[in-house]
């Protein structure tokens, strides 16, 4: 069965399952989850842990299939964890997984906890995590999207006792603490708890949240599309700021842009041709997240607008492998920033109105 995490903590109040699987890939929550599931079978009696992490091809797993039954003189409850760091366990794993699965309703006083990384569709397909989710409870942990952080920073801050100023204060209080923890909810859970050391229960000002948190964002270039695409233009600077100060390669960024840029004309090629949005994005592959981003962008950008930024794709390709290209910026930096500002100020633009 499957248990999403904010229902987990109810979940194990009603009782605790023998075989737990977390996967996903934000390193708090998953650690939170895990610590949750240790604690409920804590909670029964002493419980003998052991924890076996899945290395290499050649990982020993008889001594995983053999822990489950080994209990000490000092314990009456087993906690048996199996982390898989890559998330392929390989043959042998795979076969041994189906018969912890199988056999986890049988091994009593023995909690198996399987800990994954994020997992593609195809690989939550196959028959090892099949038979752990049908045999157990699996929890799937997703990241907290940007629109969602500051609500669920505000959750956190009221979770010990502190909140953040009503109204317009309030909200701009979250959203400059939002800017600095963006991509490191890590560091975000840390922000908070210093909080709560720094200042006594109550209300925070924005001046003491601005004083204690400090900048530390860490950005996806992945998630520099999200911005560019919703028209962010002051989260787009940001995002390319950090980037660039972390070290991150000027032609991954270009590559993120050109490909919006690429897959938007193809789309708007094929509506153009007759194709209702809906069957344009599919027949281009453009799924979750991005397909809403273009659902709601596509109305908004001609042909015409889509080849301009197409053509201007093309001179930052050559910039960034040290072409220079007239007109434009001859630092790769500073030619990102200008196309990604086109892109984001197309798509920020109101819709065409239609004549009656």
């Amino acid at each position: 069965m499957q248990v999403a995490l904010p229902q987990l903590a109810a979940h194990l109040q009603k009782g605790v399952r023998p075989l737990y699987t977390v996967h996903g890939d934000e390193p708090l929550l998953v650690q939170e989850a895990a610590d949750a599931i240790r604690a409920a079978a804590r909670a029964l009696g002493p419980a003998e842990r052991t924890v076996h992490t899945v290395a290499g091809a050649h990982f020993d797993w008889s001594e995983v299939l053999a822990s489950g039954g080994s209990l000490s003189l000092f314990a009456d409850r087993q906690l048996v964890e199996i982390r898989i760091p890559s998330g392929k366990p390989g043959k042998d794993g795979s076969a041994a997984l189906q018969q912890i699965a199988a056999q986890a309703a049988a091994q009593d006083g023995t909690l198996t906890l399987v800990l994954l990384p994020r997992l593609d569709k195809a690989t939550r397909s196959g028959a090892w995590f099949a038979a752990l989710e049908q045999n157990g409870v699996a929890v799937q942990v997703d990241p907290v999207e940007r629109a969602a952080l500051p609500q669920w920073i505000a959750q956190r801050l009221q979770a010990q006792g502190q909140q953040v100023a009503p109204g317009e204060e309030g909200t701009r209080t979250l959203q400059f603490f939002a800017d600095r923890v963006e991509g490191n909810l890590l560091a975000a859970h840390q922000e908070i708890q210093k909080l709560a050391l720094l200042y006594p229960a109550g209300v925070l000002s924005a001046e003491q949240v601005a004083s204690a948190v400090l900048n530390v964002a860490r950005y996806d270039v992945f998630k520099l599309s999200e911005a560019v695409l919703g028209g962010q233009a002051a989260r787009v600077q940001r995002m390319l700021d950090g980037l660039q100060a972390e070290g991150e390669a000027e032609v991954l960024v270009h590559y993120t842009l050109a490909e919006d840029i690429r897959g938007l004309k193809r789309v708007r090629d094929a509506m153009d041709a007759g194709r209702p949005l809906p069957m344009a994005l599919r027949e281009q592959r453009v799924w979750g997240p991005r397909e809403k981003l273009f659902e709601r962008v596509l109305p908004r950008l001609d042909g015409r607008t889509l080849a301009r930024l197409l053509q201007a794709a093309h001179q930052v390709d050559g910039i960034v492998k040290g072409l220079p290209q007239d007109g434009w910026p001859k630092n790769g930096w500073q030619a990102l920033h200008r196309l990604a500002q086109q892109l984001c100020r197309a798509c920020a633009a109101p819709p065409p109105t239609r004549r009656a």
